[in-house]
């Protein structure tokens, strides 16, 4: 196996300037040369959000002992490998299945990995395979956290959180609904995301995917195999369980969610996790972590819609819309938000803008 640490040089220009051409021929120098000149095949594998590619490497004969293969398009300067490589690698030691690195050109921005499928588990989801799913991402969550240690992953700090909180009012008010907020308007947003915050930064701090959810869990043996994780941070302990549960890409109905958050309580309790006591603690913990996350979300898909030509995560904004909304019906503090919410729909049915 080749040694991770390793780089490999490219015979083709990969130079942050390079057109996406010239970077997969680049790629596939760096391929050939980690599979030792052997013939190969590549496919697209999979879309993301961000600028890297990724890519189905099939050689001629198994390499790595395996059929096929995972090769990452990740171009600097948009991109930086490093941090996948280490996260990569936590995840391995706490005992969840991610993509081993097999080969790396860091700087040029190329990775080999092991392949965990083709099965996403949104393309598995059902009423028959739910309830299996979830509970194996629940026990990986728990592995993962238990493995955490301060000092080993960027902080997710009250500077990170609170950016990510004005990505609503830049890119979703602003740009998505083109509305300008009042200042009453902005004065509700900025009372809400302090006490937000507060609640945010108070929770037991652990290793944070960020984004643990449908897309980036894969059926695969052992279950889940685990992708996207390159952003990892240490942060609050029930943002990657409103990612699972909260998912923007597929809704249960909230006595499951329920059900759910109750047995990963119960798990993380036994495991020795810091979780509150009482559960109705941890369920007001997650549902204001929630808070955070859906307006984050809904901020990201309106900058990938309007920055980056990316108009389809623009139909899954009602259904983070409604977790959100939900939620802050159910606490005196987070009303005038929902007032602010029910009063950007009426916005959005103005201008027939779609949440």
């Amino acid at each position: 196996m080749a040694d991770p640490t390793q780089t490999a040089n490219p015979t083709a220009d990969a130079s942050p300037d390079a057109g996406p051409d010239a970077r997969f021929t680049a790629l596939e120098a760096f391929v050939e040369g980690a599979l030792g000149h052997c013939a190969f095949a590549t496919a697209p594998a999979s879309a993301d959000a961000s600028f890297r590619r990724y890519f189905r490497v099939t050689p001629d004969t198994p390499a790595f002992g395996a059929a096929t293969l995972i090769a990452m398009d990740a171009p600097p300067p948009h991109e930086d490998c490093r941090p996948y490589v280490q996260v990569a690698a936590l995840l391995g030691e706490a005992g969840v299945h991610a993509p081993r690195v097999l080969a790396s050109d860091v700087e040029h921005g190329f990775l080999l990995l092991t392949d965990l499928g083709r099965t996403t588990y949104l393309d598995a989801l059902d009423a028959a395979s739910a309830q299996h799913l979830y509970l194996d991402a629940i026990d990986a969550l728990v592995r993962w956290q238990k493995s955490s240690r301060e000092g080993v992953l960027p902080s997710y700090d009250e500077t990170l959180l609170r950016r990510e909180l004005d990505l609503f009012a830049d890119w979703y008010v602003a740009r998505h609904l083109g509305h300008t907020l009042a200042t009453s308007e902005r004065a509700t947003l900025e009372r809400t995301f302090a006490a937000v915050l507060a609640n945010n930064l108070a929770q037991p701090r652990v290793f944070v995917h960020r984004d643990y959810h449908s897309r980036n869990l894969m059926v695969s043996e052992p279950n889940p195999g685990v992708l996207d994780f390159q952003d990892a941070v240490q942060g609050p302990l029930a943002y990657d369980l409103v990612s699972l549960l909260r998912d923007a890409y597929v809704a249960w109905d909230e006595e499951q969610e329920l059900d759910w958050a109750v047995r990963y309580w119960e798990r993380a309790r036994a495991a020795g996790l810091p979780v509150p006591r009482e559960f109705v603690a941890f369920w007001r913990d997650f549902e204001w972590m929630g808070v955070q996350r859906q307006l984050k979300v809904l901020g990201i898909f309106a900058r990938l819609c309007h920055r980056d030509g990316k108009p389809g995560y623009v139909a899954d904004m009602p259904r983070v819309f409604r977790y959100l909304h939900r939620t802050c019906g159910r606490y005196d503090e987070l009303r005038p938000l929902q007032v602010l919410l029910e009063s950007l729909a009426g916005v959005r049915t103005a201008t027939a803008i779609t949440f």
